[in-house]
């Protein structure tokens, strides 16, 4: 497998992990919202420290460890299959599998702008990680680039869910994501190498945060 040019493959990651690339990621929360809700993030310091624990023990983990196995899988369908199956498995609650079903699908029909045998071979549901780092894959695009932009990209919307939320200011936002560049690195560079015997978490708050979500009665999100 060549790697894209340089710049081709920056300016496809830059446009995947856009907020304007329409798959939607406005609409979740991942159970932020929650979170929020029963005071268990109040301010931007539990902001980062809540986001922090997601990449290094919780949901971004396992989803950094899925896009790395997608990334060596993409040329295999049977493979790709299988592990869409244990993605959406390990989705903690309705709302989270519903979110990475819905991300993933959307990513992989706005991804046709790109046109590449992988899409045909990505099984009809396929979650979020799992479509994102097959598709990178068969661009050419570095793992570890790949996998640090997707990262990235998910902590910004979390960040962003969490001032519309009321957690914390534009400029504390901006600080938290500066802040956590390091741990964007280190998790991306640990993923690179795992495997599927890596995955697990130990975010049991953030699950429950998400289980709770489901019979919120106000929201401004769908997870």
């Amino acid at each position: 497998m060549a790697e894209a040019p340089r710049t081709q493959a920056l300016l496809r990651l830059m446009a995947w992990m856009s907020p304007a690339f329409p798959i939607g990621g406005f609409a979740w929360s991942g159970g932020l919202e929650r979170a929020v809700h029963d005071r268990l993030v109040q301010d931007a310091g539990e902001l980062q420290s809540w986001l922090e624990a997601l990449l290094r023990h919780g949901s971004f983990w396992n989803d950094a460890v899925l896009f790395a196995v997608a990334w060596r899988r993409h040329q295999d369908p049977e493979g790709l299959a299988e592990l869409s199956e244990l993605g959406l498995a390990l989705a903690g609650s309705a709302e989270r599998n519903f979110e990475t079903l819905s991300l993933g699908k959307a990513f992989a029909t706005a991804a046709a702008a790109w046109p590449t045998p992988v899409l045909e071979r990505l099984p009809a549901d396929v979650p979020f990680p799992v479509s994102v780092g097959a598709v990178a894959a068969a661009h050419g695009v570095p793992l570890e680039d790949a996998l640090a932009a997707y990262l990235h990209g998910a902590l910004s919307q979390a960040v962003s869910a969490g001032i519309r939320l009321g957690a914390c200011g534009q400029m504390h936002g901006v600080a938290i994501l500066a802040a956590l560049e390091a741990e964007i690195g280190d998790v991306a560079r640990s993923a690179c190498g795992a495997t599927l015997d890596d995955l697990g978490t130990a975010g049991i708050q953030a699950d429950i945060a998400s289980l709770r979500h489901e019979t919120q009665h106000s929201r401004l999100f769908r997870s």
